[in-house]
């Protein structure tokens, strides 16, 4: 209850805000994106799933402008990391982690287009939309945003987050088909034990199991995973982990039809790995769109959250989502997920 109330108040906070700005940053709606843009702005959502949805932006804007001087501002460390890989990127820029960096090169520029990815108000993106100078400052339409941008883009509030950013583009007169706003991960290193285990390893029946979240409630308990494994002695399964969790990594591994596997350094590793796995497993977290990525099935393990569902699921791959009635993600079965399994591998490849 105290973290719901926490989270109303920082909510309020927001709200009072971005009303403030309404009366020193308001902007007279109107202004056209340039219909050749040199130079663009955008800001990074903070989380690493964020990111990743926001790679089909930055490849299209890089295909169809090749000369355009293409600029990402980052607030965290995680989207910092991941974005540096991405070749479709000018230069970037991190608001906390690069001042210097940040002044010099960001807020002495006035850029032809600033876009502000974010659906909601956000007190870090509404300061960073009010500093950045650019001839024509986009949003996504809400009513604290309402009067601070110049365009805003037309798609729909529930739609997904993947499609939401390329709607930029629509801005600047290009339609493009949901595949072309598939997410992609930028290249980064391999190690030699990953490239070997990945050729060697079993392809036929492998099912993936990711074991972490970023939150507690949207965390799977370990002992769920080991019934889940347990129910289907026939699968052979693979465990993926964020570096805190490799000691339950280990454990799950000692079960027989558990295939032991190296830890993925990075997303890129974990993607080739997914791509190889026959479907994933994996609560409401970066894998989902890792998945995406890789055009592998996906099952997804998901608290009761229908906006979060919409425009964070799965996309462009076959999915099943296994909802939570307690509110939290512990409070699905094994049971329930074994189901899933059976059934989406039954749709999937025609097979009963």
């Amino acid at each position: 209850m105290t973290q719901q109330k926490e989270w109303k108040k920082k909510r309020r906070f927001r709200q009072s805000f971005a009303r403030f700005l309404h009366h020193v940053a308001k902007r007279t709606p109107g202004t056209a994106c340039p219909e050749h843009p040199r130079s663009i702005a955008i800001l990074a959502q903070e989380k690493l799933g964020d990111c990743i949805l926001l790679t089909p932006l930055l490849r299209n804007l890089r295909t169809l402008y090749p000369n355009l001087e293409l600029h990402v501002i980052t607030f965290s460390r995680a989207s910092e990391k991941f974005l540096r890989h991405d070749p479709n990127i000018t230069a970037l820029h991190s608001v906390k982690h690069g001042a210097k960096d940040y002044m010099q090169k960001v807020l002495s520029t006035k850029f032809d287009i600033l876009f502000n990815t974010k659906d909601s108000p956000s007190t870090n993106f509404l300061i960073q939309t009010a500093l950045i100078r650019a001839t024509c400052k986009v949003g996504h339409y809400n009513e604290f945003h309402a009067g601070l941008f110049d365009q805003y883009t037309s798609i729909p509030y529930q739609s997904h987050m993947a499609l939401k950013n390329c709607a930029l583009l629509e801005l600047l007169g290009h339609n493009l088909t949901p595949e072309a706003c598939r997410p992609k991960l930028p290249p980064m290193p391999v190690s030699e034990e990953m490239q070997h285990f990945i050729s060697a390893m079993p392809k036929d029946n492998c099912i993936g199991l990711n074991i972490s979240a970023g939150e507690q409630n949207r965390t799977w308990p370990e002992a769920r995973y080991k019934e889940l494994v347990e129910l289907l002695p026939a699968k052979q399964f693979i465990i993926l982990s964020a570096p805190e969790d490799l000691e339950k990594k280990q454990r799950l591994e000692q079960q027989p039809n558990v295939t032991p596997s190296p830890a993925t350094k990075n997303l890129y590793e974990a993607g080739l790995l997914v791509a190889e796995l026959k479907l994933l497993v994996t609560p409401d977290t970066s894998l989902i769109h890792v998945a995406s990525a890789t055009s592998t099935p996906v099952i997804g393990l998901y608290r009761e959250a229908p906006q979060d569902i919409t425009r964070f699921g799965p996309f462009l791959v076959p999915s099943e989502l296994v909802i939570s009635a307690t509110g939290e993600v512990a409070g699905i079965t094994p049971g329930d997920v074994a189901v899933h399994i059976e059934h989406l591998r039954t749709t999937v490849t025609g097979t009963p």
